[in-house]
């Protein structure tokens, strides 16, 4: 029989051997390793979701830092060398990290080939790129308060959060692909996010993914190497038992009064940008929304993004949605729009429109314009400059693209209010509503038929299913070719229709839950968390040095 000491004795002696061989690579060698670790670690992300190649990615990172410092560590005023290798190491996985995780931007510079294709490679390699500085100045900043065994995984995985909410901020911000998303695969791991939201989710993935790399320092026994794998599995069984728990929570009941009819055409791309189809694609979207409805049932029918161009300067398509559809029924639907701009020419809005029947038949009665345009796709930045050398947005309206809407806002259409969002909008947490009101639904229409059938589509739902959780608000989300859902206020996907499939979802609109932590409080307690991670570092740092 085995003995059970020997085995881990081996597993430890396993994992010493690995560590050995990462510190002692050197140039080109050490850089490719921190690349390939930054594209493991991506793989646990949607639609993989494999969270143990994360802890492998994080730990070689961590040792790589080791080994940056030699057996001193960075700190202390160590020389400029060894700090830029320190930003080395970081910058070259994180470019490795957003190159396996967002090389689905690609596809979009494809839809009009002829005109966008030759952009892809500079988009494909340059976002990437500049993504790397974060996570290159993240390692660069920990490396600086470098302390043997637990103070570098505190310090380490506090400064990597701060540097993702930064990411999230500056210059619009992008905070896609966050560490935490890893645990978003599932409403059963993501619960927490209800009490600190996608950065404390970070924070708190970062820190159990390079835990296993806490005793292979150099600098404790090699029994030592195994506390660091055992704190990271225990810390992931307790989220996932906090998650179950409060999944098991009682929850409101459903009104049973209001439904939603969540609609997705499944319309190509290049399809869907023609005008000369835009009158055939109105009348595919009508037809997949005449469905019967329970009699006097308050009902909101859902339009994925730009379903109807210039919808409210139409009045025969007015007309046949106050013959077809419901008189009862409310249609919020993706639109552009367009006004004067005062100067002789025009505006372009990346809208939702909400359409109710009144005595003068069906009109637009809100319009909710997006607000956070994505650059190069919706408008072009620095237009004047960047037009002189042949660059343009990818959407096709206007000559700068669309203009930027107000911000949040809520409808009242009858019935419970609701906040709308546009696509990438559903990315940013804190930003569903305006902050001293609350609405009783949130609503997402996207179009990620630009992505393909690519782990884009994937991962915009997680980041959806998080706004859920951190708000406690049910969501229903139409997409053109997919993946529209309907999810309720604890991020279960209730109902979905997959990529690249024509469907409907009926349901009726779940409740909404009391308002949680994170919605109380915003990012607050993610600070809380990283000044306290960065406390435990320091001290505990100096507390050793002393020793």
């Amino acid at each position: 029989m085995v003995n059970a000491k020997s085995v881990l004795g081996a597993a430890a002696a396993a994992l010493e051997t690995a560590a050995a061989y990462l510190k002692a690579l050197a140039g080109w060698r050490c850089l490719l390793a921190a690349f390939a670790a930054g594209v493991v670690s991506a793989l646990a992300l949607a639609p993989v979701y494999a969270l143990p190649l994360m802890a492998a990615g994080f730990s070689v990172l961590i040792v790589l830092i080791d080994a940056s410092g030699g057996d001193a560590g960075v700190a202390g005023g160590a020389a400029p060398r060894a700090r830029l290798r320190a930003f080395a190491v970081g910058w070259f996985f994180g470019f490795g990290y957003f190159l396996a995780g967002i090389y689905w931007m690609a596809f979009s510079f494809f839809v009009q080939a002829d005109e966008f294709a030759w952009m892809a490679p500079f988009a494909v390699l340059g976002m990437p790129a500049f993504l790397g500085f974060f996570t290159g100045a993240a390692t660069l900043g920990a490396s600086l308060f470098w302390h043997p065994g637990w103070p570098r995984i505190f310090i380490f995985a506090a400064l990597w959060a701060v540097f993702e909410y930064l990411r999230g901020h500056i210059l619009t911000g992008l905070p896609w692909n966050l560490t935490g998303q890893a645990l978003a695969g599932a409403a059963i791991s993501a619960q927490t996010a209800a009490w600190y939201g996608a950065y404390g989710l970070s924070l708190v993935t970062v820190f159990l993914a390079a835990a296993p790399a806490v005793g292979l320092s150099g600098r404790m026994r090699i029994r030592h190497a195994l506390a660091g794998p055992f704190v990271a599995l225990a810390g992931v069984a307790l989220i996932f038992a906090i998650g179950a728990a409060r999944l098991a929570l009682p929850e409101p009941a459903v009104d049973g009064e209001t439904f939603v009819r969540i609609v997705q055409p499944n319309i190509p791309q290049r399809e869907k940008i023609d005008p000369d189809l835009w009158g055939r694609n109105f009348y595919k979207l009508l037809d997949l929304s005449k469905a019967a409805t329970p009699p006097g049932a308050r009902l909101f029918i859902v339009w994925p993004e730009n379903a109807a161009p210039l919808l409210d300067e139409a009045n025969n398509a007015l007309g046949v949605l106050s013959d077809e559809l419901p008189k009862t029924a409310v249609l919020i639907t993706g639109a552009v729009r367009r006004e004067p701009d005062g100067n002789g020419s025009e505006r372009y809005f990346n809208s939702i429109m909400t359409v109710v029947e009144t005595p003068e038949g069906r009109r637009a009665v809100d319009y909710y314009d997006k607000h956070h345009l994505v650059p190069f796709g919706e408008y072009l930045p620095f237009y004047g400059l960047l037009k002189a050398v042949g660059l343009a947005q990818l959407a096709p309206y206007g000559d700068a693209g669309f203009a930027a809407g107000g911000g949040p806002s809520i409808v009242d259409a009858g019935g419970p209010t609701f906040s709308p969002l546009i696509c990438y909008e559903v990315i940013f947490p804190g930003a569903m509503y305006p902050s001293a009101e609350r609405p009783q639904w949130l609503v997402t229409v996207t179009n990620d038929a630009w992505f393909g059938d690519t782990s884009g589509p994937r991962q915009h739902l997680d980041q959806a299913r998080l706004r859920s959780i951190e708000t406690g608000l049910p969501m229903v989300r139409s997409a053109n070719t997919g993946i529209s859902a309907l999810i309720d206020a604890k991020g279960r996907i209730l109902a979905r229709v997959r990529l690249y499939q024509s469907g409907v979802i009926d349901a009726a609109l779940p409740a909404a839950i009391p308002r949680t932590l994170y919605d109380r409080t915003g990012d607050w307690i993610f600070w809380l968390m990283t000044a306290i991670s960065l406390a435990i570092g320091a001290f505990w740092g100096k507390s050793r040095a002393r020793s």
